[in-house]
């Protein structure tokens, strides 16, 4: 896919995944990519994917001190941002029970206080320009749920929250807003990146271990392509009006069409009761 006007997007987490799939569709369709890392030699092996427009940004998302200082960094460097892709974060494993309360801040650390932070660094710059597109990588965990997920899928939720609200706030100045919300893709998520809590309570055997095993099984052979991810992507920002959401993959279409059915027969059988508490007429 060529460009019609290049671009400078700022992507966070580019080492891995759908991060380094983004970076590299946006650099092959002639755009400009900051891209952000925790690791030294990751960033060598970013600058070298395009010299002179892969610009390789150390920066770890969970220390929001220092993402101000670090996006000021990348435009002196890039020029003024464009598009920006909060894609850095990581999957929790673990029912709740079992699941730390610093499991649940690092969650959210990465999954939102991260890229809330990257957000509020780049709308001055975009409000003054009048234009910009946020996209966040939210997941269809951010609309459906599953046992065992209830940490990461909170984080998903709150991003889906404070995305599609920002965009109306922020739509009068030109800025678009969209999350970006993938099914299962053939990256690390389910494998090496993933967080684990060790199981301790022998009651949730019966629905963690089949779902534990199950989601190892599949790391490698998800259905999800990330090359063609990084297609869509492109495809948003040159759309005149990008939607507000965007699921990705047939799996996340079926699963969130099923819990919109779901809700809507759950609001039927409750609507007298949800009509039962408002002053009578």
């Amino acid at each position: 896919m060529s460009a019609s006007i290049p671009k400078t997007f700022l992507i966070t987490g580019v080492s891995s995944g759908l991060g380094r799939a983004f970076a590299e569709g946006a650099l092959g369709a002639g755009h400009v990519v900051v891209g952000t890392g925790r690791n030294p030699d990751d960033a060598e092996i970013f600058a070298a994917l395009a010299p002179g427009r892969a610009h390789p940004l150390l920066l770890d998302v969970t220390h929001l001190d220092a993402i101000a200082g670090a996006v000021s960094e990348a435009e002196q460097r890039a020029g003024p941002i464009d598009v920006l892709v909060n894609n850095a974060g990581y999957g929790h494993e673990g029912v709740l029970e079992e699941s730390s309360m610093d499991d649940l801040q690092r969650q959210f650390a990465a999954n939102v206080f991260g890229p809330v932070a990257m957000m509020k660094a780049l709308l001055p710059g975009m409000r003054e320009r009048r234009r910009g597109h946020i996209i966040n990588v939210t997941s269809m965990g951010g609309f459906i749920t599953m046992p065992g997920i209830g940490f990461y899928c909170g984080s998903k939720f709150a991003l889906e929250g404070i995305s599609e609200a920002l965009g109306k706030e922020v739509a009068p100045f030109g800025i678009c807003v969209t999350a970006l919300a993938p099914g299962q893709f053939r990256t690390d998520w389910a494998g090496r990146s993933m967080d684990r809590t060790p199981r301790s309570i022998a009651d949730y055997d019966a629905v963690m271990d089949p779902i534990r095993a199950a989601r190892q099984a599949k790391s490698g052979n998800q259905p999800g392509d990330p090359a063609r991810a990084a297609q869509a992507l492109l495809a948003l920002v040159e759309a005149p009006t990008p939607p507000t959401r965007l699921f990705m993959g047939q799996d996340a279409l079926d699963l969130v069409t099923g819990k919109l059915a779901g809700m809507e027969a759950e609001i039927a059988q409750w609507r007298a009761l949800s009509q039962s508490t408002s002053f009578a007429s």
